[in-house]
Parts: C-alpha cells; structure tokens; sequence
C-alpha cells in the first residue's frame, strides 16, 4: 500500500517553518512513506483540491484515500500514529 504525507506550506509561514525539523526526523524514520510538500502559493489547485484553508496542514494519505488530516503545527507522535493507521 502507498502511504503518503503531503506537507501544506509557504516560504511565509512561520508555524510552517517549525513544522519542517518534525517532518524531516520522521522521514528519516519512514522509508515507505513519500514526503511531498506542497507549496500552496505556486500550487494553488493542490491546495484547493485537498480544502487546504491553515497552514501549515498535513494530510496522510493511502490508496483508499484521506486517513488522517492535521492543521497546525503537529508533533511526531501524532504524525507516526496517522502513519500507522494508513499503513495498515
């Protein structure tokens, strides 16, 4: 199963840029997992197409579709337990 964690950002969004450490340690803990940070000033239909309305926000998806959404800054913890679920 694909799991993926889109990361909803901009270059202007502090709260974004305390986001970044979190989604870096978890990447390296998660290899079957595909990062992709989505900046939503050049990827304005993204945004749109996932209801995208704070930032920073963070969907965890797999092939059935949305497991988990976040908006905010969010801790690890909270991210692995979504990766989890969408793992399963």
């Amino acid at each position: 199963m694909t799991v993926t964690l889109l990361d909803f950002y901009a270059d202007w969004c502090g709260p974004c840029k305390t986001q970044d450490p979190i989604l870096e340690d978890l990447e390296e803990e998660w290899d079957s997992v595909d990062f992709e940070k989505v900046n939503v000033d050049e990827e304005q239909d993204v945004a749109n197409e996932y209801q995208v309305r704070s930032l920073p926000t963070l969907i965890v998806e797999n092939d059935d579709g949305i497991v988990d959404r976040f908006v905010g800054v969010t801790q690890a913890e909270d991210l692995a337990a979504a990766l989890e679920k969408a793992s399963a």
